[in-house]
């Protein structure tokens, strides 16, 4: 088999899909090994691919033996699989161990901070580990990198992201990092340092493109504001705020995350009865349904949300009508230029089921995933050591590496002064 090997672990997830097809797309040269504990599911898939350049494995990722013995000799190793707080710890250490490149596309704090802490060991096996590497973190910490080269001075960094309505096609991996951020502790930057704040509290509007404009958004626990410090450690803040589209669906999380948070739910029993709710049941758990409710009350309570847009999203979602997918990316960056203060800002400026690059999470996470494998194939060799996105990603590399997997030139960034 040729050297020239990529393997994908958690192939069968949605946004590593995407990442696969997209990459294939650009470099049609390299032996595919896909990976998954779901191997059958993998068929559509490869179907689409190029002919003879690919092979389908069943792996258990916390089978060591079996996992050493998929990585051994990959060119790079891409990791599809969450939650990454369980997942990316075997996945790395089996590359560091096999001395291969390993990228990711994390979006939980601790297993971010786990995997650049081995750093010196990255850098003594002689390998890259390149961590968050998909739309927040990855795309947003390029944008906001982007931002800042305008100013002199950085001082606030604000990063935003927006998910629509993916009723009912939604992973629980993504469900469980959703869980994992709408309640408890928010790893933050704020007055110069490091600070803890509680996720899904603190509030702003950004105004991102494809026709959104305003919307409120709510800070999160995302790794964002622990790794962008070490490139702009002056910075007075820096945050991470994301919401879900249409409003309510932010109600429905913060009620789930803080039951979890108070012991009246599990994770599984939230992510189980989300899982019932984007095929509209509503009354399997009770106790599920009350936090829900009251989540979703207290949003109008605090101005967060109107009636008329709650009654709203409650009889369409009865009726099982969807909403017309929005989302997209935003980076807000201000400081100083020429001594004044300015505010440079990135964001995607298409959204919507009809563009390539915004037409749903999975699209904006596995697309930026395989523009940053991209990158990372094409820097082979250059460098070793643990690195979060803004790191090492040239910003116009990026983009181009994104025009390279398929994406219009129009569709991926838009500056607003």
């Amino acid at each position: 088999m040729t050297t020239r090997r990529v393997v994908f672990i958690g192939a069968a997830g949605e946004m590593c899909r995407i990442a696969i097809e997209r990459f294939a797309k650009a470099d049609g040269d390299w032996h595919l090994t896909l990976c998954d504990i779901r191997p059958e599911m993998l068929e559509p898939l490869v179907k689409r691919l190029p002919t003879g350049r690919v092979s389908v494995r069943r792996l258990d990722l916390f089978d060591r033996a079996n996992l050493l013995d998929v990585v051994t000799g990959a060119a790079l190793v891409v990791l599809g699989a969450g939650p990454y707080i369980r997942t990316s710890e075997p996945v790395i250490t089996a590359c560091l161990e096999a001395k291969v490149p390993y990228l990711d596309f994390d979006d939980d704090v601790e297993s971010t901070q786990h995997a650049l802490s081995l750093h010196e060991k990255a850098k003594a096996a002689g390998i890259p580990v390149y961590v968050g590497c998909g739309a927040s973190p990855g795309m947003s910490n390029v944008m906001a990198r982007d931002a800042a080269s305008e100013l002199d001075t950085v001082e606030n960094i604000d990063l935003g992201w927006l998910v629509g309505d993916e009723r009912p096609e939604v992973g629980r991996a993504v469900l469980q990092h959703l869980m994992h951020i709408a309640a408890g502790d928010c790893l933050t930057w704020e007055r110069g340092g490091p600070v803890i704040h509680e996720s899904y509290v603190e509030t702003t509007s950004m105004s991102l493109g494809g026709g959104i404009g305003d919307i409120l958004l709510y800070e999160t626990a995302h790794p964002e504001p622990v790794t962008l410090p070490r490139r702009y450690p002056k910075a007075q803040r820096i945050r991470c705020v994301g919401g879900l589209d249409p409003a309510p669906f932010n109600g429905l999380a913060r009620g789930l995350g803080l039951a979890i948070q108070n012991g009246r739910l599990t994770t599984d029993e939230a992510v189980d009865y989300i899982l019932d709710v984007l095929k509209n049941r509503f009354f399997g758990n009770r106790r599920a349904l009350k936090a829900i409710v009251g989540g979703m009350l207290a949003q109008v309570r605090r101005g967060e949300t109107t009636w008329g847009t709650l009654i709203k999203f409650l009889v369409r979602s009865a009726v099982r009508r969807r909403y017309t997918w929005r989302g997209g990316l935003v980076a807000r960056v201000s400081g100083t230029r020429d001594g004044r203060p300015a505010v440079a800002v990135r964001r995607t400026p298409v959204s919507g089921p009809d563009t390539y690059l915004v037409a749903s999470m999975g699209t904006l996470t596995g697309t930026a995933c395989a523009a940053f494998m991209l990158l990372a194939i094409d820097e082979a060799g250059r460098r070793a050591g643990a690195f979060a996105p803004e790191d090492w990603a040239d910003p116009k590399a990026f983009y181009a590496a994104l025009e390279r997997v398929g994406t219009p030139r129009a569709g991926i960034v838009e500056s607003v002064f």
